[in-house]
């Protein structure tokens, strides 16, 4: 009998530590100045990180998974947001219902994410090359990730790319180069594969 209680206590337990993760990352943010929006869930232990006269914006319902049992193919790390720079004009905007998996967006000056964008399993976003104090390091340059994007696990979207919407970048790609909107494209670099039209049918 006291076996057959222990997944229900499992449970219980796990959605506690969960609400408790919740509050103790909506403080976080709120103790970094990260302005979030309604309805916003953490799943995990998120990381945030606004350097001062910089802007962090997140939409509403919003969903960050951190913990590495809460993405059904397995995260990583960590969701990690921040901004790095003395510009006001350095920010991250997030947009509403987007879903992040151990997503890592750094911002020197601007990555700006629509609404509805998807970000699979361990995916990065960044504007920069880092370690900008080093001569062989170009110049930060702006990320545009529109409404609808899907990314795939472990894509990583590279300095001033523009990903246009409804779009769908496969697994492990490197975006180097803007991608149109309404295309599937996938690779290293990552190329367009096909356009999707109101035809088209993903199978």
């Amino acid at each position: 009998m006291i076996f057959r209680n222990i997944p229900h206590s499992c449970f219980v337990i796990s959605r506690y530590i969960k609400t408790l993760f919740g509050s103790l990352n909506k403080v976080k943010a709120y103790w970094w100045g990260v302005q979030l929006g309604e309805g916003v869930k953490f799943i995990g232990r998120c990381y945030f990180y606004r350097f001062p006269d910089t802007k962090i914006v997140i939409g509403d319902n919003c969903q960050f998974l951190s913990s590495s049992t809460s993405n059904k193919i397995g995260i990583n790390r960590p969701c990690m947001i921040s901004t790095f720079g003395s510009s006001h004009k350095t920010k991250i905007i997030i947009g509403n219902n987007c879903g992040f998996s151990g997503t890592v967006i750094g911002a020197f000056i601007e990555v700006r994410i629509g609404h509805n964008v998807r970000c699979g399993a361990n995916t990065l976003i960044t504007d920069s090359d880092w370690h900008i104090d080093d001569h062989r390091s170009g110049i930060p340059k702006t990320v545009h990730i529109q409404d609808n994007v899907w990314l795939g696990e472990g894509v990583k979207v590279l300095k001033g790319v523009t990903i246009g919407e409804n779009s769908i970048i496969g697994a492990g790609s490197i975006v180097t180069k803007n991608i149109p909107a309404n295309a599937i494209a996938a690779g290293n670099p990552c190329k367009v594969i096909k356009i999707i039209d109101n035809e088209t049918l993903i199978r």
